[in-house]
């Protein structure tokens, strides 16, 4: 504990040698860097002499592979080595101007150009792929943006598949994020706030709203949280998700994700507050509501009529998934009564020769089947999802001939598991298949009426939740009437003038379009 006691003041020590002003001397400023960043190979340092005769000696400095070599050799070492060859500025102004002002508004080709004074900056900017000019005989310098990098180019969601709408996905670069939905609101009340948060990191988050749309108070509560922020480092999403959200102690998601630039823009359209973190895929909304998480972006591009079957259908996988092993189980154990009595015979003679009661059986049947599940994910796609069918298949119908379990347990579980596919968001699978298994257990244990007060408990659980202050059941509780015609219903697009009332309460109004009619015969 001594030691480690007498180790910290060496990180203070560092921080307070970042914050100094850059020297005049230009090798002292470069020995610095060097020092600094341990000699690391990939930080590239070009020594070079401007002017005529080489009159003043520059660094251009930058991090291999994080700039555009080829930009930086086109718009800064030829426009410093060639246009000035003969220019004499060993004198201290040219033609009024001095000469770091000279550079940077009369040589330098470039659009992103920030003054450096102290190291703190420099390395940040060298660090994020800006190219760093140091001169010498000036204790000032340049960054300039040249980023560079390899990336993901705009592909199809993968977690999202579309049947109908636009195929193209956010990738891990903010800036290729921020332009994809700009593509889609092309508004100049769509506003962009960037922070960096992470001490190590320094990651780049940014907030995006359309000004007058969003609520200004959710506006305020997120800058909020986000700046009260202290952590080393943001690798994605869900450091930051954990660190803001409302509720802690659920299973059920009070952030949105997505990695659709459509179904971004459509939140932002209704006065939500859109979350993009540097270096990954998904981007976060808030508030949310549960409904949300049972509809898709398409349910907009199909008709009306087709989305609400489609709704209905999910909502109805969703119970399914949470409630079908448990009623199986209250039903067998304590409910026989209400089967049919052919069905009942054939039930009781496929479980004669089961060794477990209807709760073990249907514990180890779920367990099995989400470890197939999970390792089907994780193993290499080529071979993942036919060993985690063929497994499903081979472990059922051996265990069946095995009498560990029976046919009517398995059939139960599949259709479990298909359910829960039909919930298309994955935060809230996983949700479901947390609570699956304490309703199991209350089953086994009270039968229909631990199911029942099971019901309650988590519907008053969720109508406690709140989003960003924004009631996590609504508009179910509270009731909201006007907002009906966009949860288990979807209304026809003329239909739905306003915007949800409890996310937008600038600008109601959405549109004023009147009912389709036919044409009048004459």
């Amino acid at each position: 504990m001594q030691k480690e006691t007498a180790k910290q003041p060496a990180p203070q020590s560092q921080a307070k040698q970042k914050s100094e002003p850059i020297d005049l001397v230009l090798t002292d400023n470069i020995q610095k860097i060097k020092e600094l960043l341990g000699n690391s190979d990939d930080i590239i340092m070009r020594e070079i002499r401007i002017g005529k005769d080489g009159g003043i000696k520059a660094c251009v400095v930058f991090t291999d592979g994080l700039i555009d070599s080829q930009s930086a050799q086109n718009f800064i070492m030829e426009s410093l080595m060639n246009d000035l060859r003969k220019t004499d500025i060993k004198d201290e102004t040219l033609n009024g101007l001095y000469l770091l002002p000279f550079l940077k508004e009369r040589i330098l080709t470039v659009g992103d150009i920030q003054d450096l004074d102290d190291f703190t900056n420099l390395l940040d900017s060298l660090l994020s792929g800006k190219v760093i000019l140091l001169f010498d005989g000036y204790s000032k310098g340049f960054s300039v943006d040249m980023k560079g990098w390899q990336q993901r180019s705009v592909e199809e969601p993968t977690t999202e598949t579309t049947i109908r709408g636009p195929r193209e996905g956010f990738t891990e670069n903010i800036r290729v994020n921020t332009a994809l939905i700009r593509r889609k609101i092309k508004d100049h009340n769509l506003w962009i706030e960037s922070r960096k948060i992470g001490k190590v990191s320094k990651t780049i988050v940014s907030i995006m709203y359309i000004k007058g749309l969003a609520n200004d108070k959710v506006i305020e509560e997120v800058r909020t949280r986000l700046n009260r922020i202290k952590i080393d480092s943001i690798l994605e999403t869900g450091y930051v998700e954990e660190l803001i959200q409302d509720g802690v102690r659920t299973p059920f998601p009070t952030i949105y994700h997505s990695e659709r630039p459509d179904a971004i823009a459509a939140d932002l359209l209704e006065g939500r507050v859109a979350i993009l973190v540097d270096g990954t895929p998904f981007v976060m909304t808030v508030p949310i509501i549960f409904a949300q998480f049972l509809q898709s972006p398409e349910d907009y591009y199909n008709r009306a009529d087709i989305t609400t079957l489609l709704r209905f259908l999910r909502y109805m996988g969703f119970f399914i998934a949470l409630l079908a092993p448990s009623l199986y189980i209250a039903i067998t154990t304590f409910h026989q009564e209400m089967l049919p009595t052919q069905l009942l015979i054939t039930l009781a003679a496929q479980r004669e020769g089961v060794p477990f009661p209807a709760f073990i059986e249907a514990l180890a049947m779920e367990v099995s089947f989400e470890i197939l599940r999970e390792a089907g994910l994780r193993m290499p796609k080529a071979i993942g999802q036919a060993v985690s069918i063929v497994g499903t298949l081979v472990i059922g119908s051996a265990a069946v001939e095995a009498g560990f379990v029976s046919a009517a347990m398995v059939i139960v579980v599949a259709i479990t598991a298909i359910a829960s596919f039909i919930v298309s968001n994955y935060e809230l699978a996983i949700a479901i298949r947390m609570l699956r298994f304490p309703f199991m257990a209350i089953a086994a244990s009270f039968g229909l009426f631990g199911i029942i007060v099971g019901l309650i408990a988590m519907v008053l659980h969720m109508c406690s939740l709140r989003s960003f202050g924004v009631p996590y059941m609504a508009p179910f509780g509270p009731f909201i009437k006007e907002d009906q015609k966009d949860t288990i219903f979807r209304f026809p697009r003329w239909a739905m003038s306003t915007r949800p009332r409890l996310f937008s309460q600038n600008n109601i109004v959405r549109e004023d379009t009147p009912a389709p009619k036919p044409p009048q015969k004459e």
